[in-house]
């Protein structure tokens, strides 16, 4: 009899367990749909005729697809310079966050020195204040080092360290066992080399993470290349598709036939990377 019971708790339970993964699972679904329509749109829009935005009732796929808005793209901007200025910027901005945010927080977290952590109180202090509260500081910084109508702004905030990156590497840092750095000073290794040889690689992760955010930061930024940039030679994307829009006010297939453009390469970077993206978010140092 106890078995026949135990035998209809289990089967309850596996029961619900089912129920419980299949409604996670259509929720999930619900959720995905609902964020992927706006792009589902500016796609479908991108390959429609021109009449085809206007009919009633509405199509959400192009009756008769074409092109000719993605090659208004090529022929109306410049958009292979516009896609090498930004690409050039990124690279830089990601190599710099890159070198000098794990250094820094090695330096919060790992080492002892008077005042780190009043700097650290700064850096999370640097944190809480908006960008437009500081905008114009920075640009008179840069324009009485000569370096306004260049890339380097764009370029040399990230060779010193963004305060967030800095804040998650620490904290990534701090995480790891203290086990492994006084076992490499046992057989003699330098602080650097410490530096270099264990705690670099075990935070490949979190470094993935932010490259993968310096570049979003960078490929989507506009504030920075309208105030820094002067010639149109030197535009960026951001730019360059709002150049387009003035240009193109009503032709919304071309439109999003470059918002899309510019949106591809962003989107194939995370759909290569999330894994090790969401690895940097959750990973420990520690291996059971």
């Amino acid at each position: 009899m106890e078995l026949k019971i135990d035998g209809k708790r289990e089967l309850g339970l596996t029961i619900n367990k089912i129920i419980g993964k299949i409604s996670s699972h259509l929720l999930s679904a619900v959720v995905c749909a609902f964020f992927l329509l706006p792009f589902f749109i500016m796609v479908s829009t991108s390959f429609k005729p021109e009449g085809e935005l206007y009919i009633y009732p509405i199509k959400l796929l192009p009756i008769e697809p074409r092109l000719k808005s993605y090659l208004d793209v090529f022929t109306l901007i410049p958009f292979f310079m516009y896609f090498r200025n930004t690409l050039t910027i990124c690279f830089f901005a990601v190599l710099g966050a890159v070198f000098a945010c794990p250094l820094v927080a090695y330096s919060l977290s790992r080492l002892h020195w008077k005042g780190r952590d009043a700097l650290f109180i700064v850096t999370l202090a640097v944190m809480m204040i908006p960008y437009p509260a500081v905008m114009v500081p920075i640009f008179i910084i840069f324009q009485r080092l000569g370096m306004v109508g260049t890339i380097l702004p764009l370029i040399v905030p990230a060779w010193f360290g963004s305060p967030f990156f800095i804040f998650l590497l620490r904290q990534f840092f701090k995480g790891l066992p203290k086990d492994l750095e006084d076992a490499a000073r046992i057989d003699g290794c330098s602080e650097f080399g410490i530096y270099v040889r264990i705690f670099l690689p075990l935070c490949k992760p979190a470094i993935l993470t932010i490259f993968i955010w310096q570049f979003l930061n960078s490929w989507n930024d506009f504030t920075g290349p309208l105030i820094y940039l002067k010639t149109w030679r030197q535009y960026t994307l951001s730019i360059g598709l709002q150049q387009f829009r003035l240009q193109q006010q009503s032709n919304w297939t071309s439109l999003m036939a470059a918002a899309f453009m510019m949106s591809l390469p962003v989107i194939m970077l995370f759909f290569f990377l999330q894994k090790q993206f969401m690895e940097g978010l959750t990973f420990s140092g520690i291996k059971d």
